[in-house]
């Protein structure tokens, strides 16, 4: 399926889709209509980090400067939608910052509901060594919603069973037949004959994904496997998907590849020419793949 539509209709209001923005998000998201996307997925710039690239926010203002955001997020999102946040909190003078932890805090009084912390674990992570802690392996990508019943397609982000079950399923016990209650009362049991004839499982919420290598001349690029899975599994085709902070593209592309509506908004001139350029030759590429595809059917 291609998507050709381009706009959406709202009382008194035409919403273009498919576009990135050049421009501060917050003054950009308050021209949006409300209840307009499905998906907001973003990597801000952190505390006070890469400040040759982005303008740091001191760690004392990251909450109050941050609030007014997610605020008109929370206003263009859907009822049904959900907001995935990809942060970490810094470290400074030996101590892990807590802005992250206050942030959480002060969006449950916006109203938003912490729905689900997921953890990209970066299996390629940067090496190092400090005296007092080991390399950084994991960012939180934190899961928002506006009420407690939203969009969420499981199936889409299945995974293999693994080889461990042929082995472990071949004979069943007696007690793998029934629900076998925890010995340690903790109220949890399972039923291993349940797996039976399964080839596909749910997955954790540890997402096992490399960095982004070839940083595509962005000092922070998140991979395009990051954004991927969180769309397949918060929206469907034909979904509006909003980046306040896309950087070089990346979330577009995943939409482009995905079948759903983007946009992008980003404040700085070199990275927005940056993500024109890499959402149109990735537009031409996934084109050109499908056609090629198309012609052996």
């Amino acid at each position: 399926m291609t998507i050709v539509e381009k706009q959406r209709s709202f009382p008194g209001f035409t919403f273009e889709l498919d576009r990135i923005i050049h421009g501060d998000c917050l003054n950009v998201i308050k021209t949006f209509p409300k209840e307009c996307v499905d998906l907001i997925i973003t990597s801000p710039p952190y505390a006070d980090n890469r400040k040759n690239s982005y303008k740091g926010i001191p760690i004392r203002d990251y909450v109050d400067r941050f609030l007014p955001i997610t605020g008109e997020l929370k206003r263009v999102l859907k009822p049904k939608g959900s907001f995935v946040l990809n942060i970490k909190e810094r470290a400074v003078d030996g101590e892990r910052q807590t802005y992250v932890l206050e942030l959480i805090l002060e969006m449950k009084k916006q109203g938003w509901i912490w729905t689900e912390e997921y953890i990209w674990h970066k299996k390629n992570c940067y090496p190092g060594k400090w005296p007092n802690r080991f390399r950084d392996a994991w960012e939180r990508c934190l899961h928002f919603t506006r009420q407690k019943e939203f969009k969420m397609v499981q199936k889409a982000v299945m995974v293999p069973m693994g080889a461990w079950a042929q082995k472990r399923l071949a004979k069943l016990s007696d007690t793998d037949r029934i629900r076998d209650e925890s010995h340690s009362l903790s109220g949890f049991g399972k039923n291993v004959s349940n797996w039976l004839g399964k080839k596909q499982v749910y997955p954790t919420n540890v997402l096992h994904l490399a960095t982004e290598c070839a940083n595509r001349n962005h000092s922070a690029a998140f991979p395009i496997s990051l954004p991927f899975w969180f769309i397949k599994l918060f929206t469907e085709q034909g979904d509006v998907v909003l980046d306040p902070f896309i950087g070089s593209g990346t979330t577009a592309l995943a939409c482009i590849e995905l079948d759903r509506h983007y946009i992008g908004i980003e404040l700085m001139e070199n990275y927005y020419n940056l993500a024109l350029e890499s959402v149109d030759a990735h537009r031409k590429l996934v084109t050109a793949v499908r056609e090629e595809k198309s012609e052996y059917k």
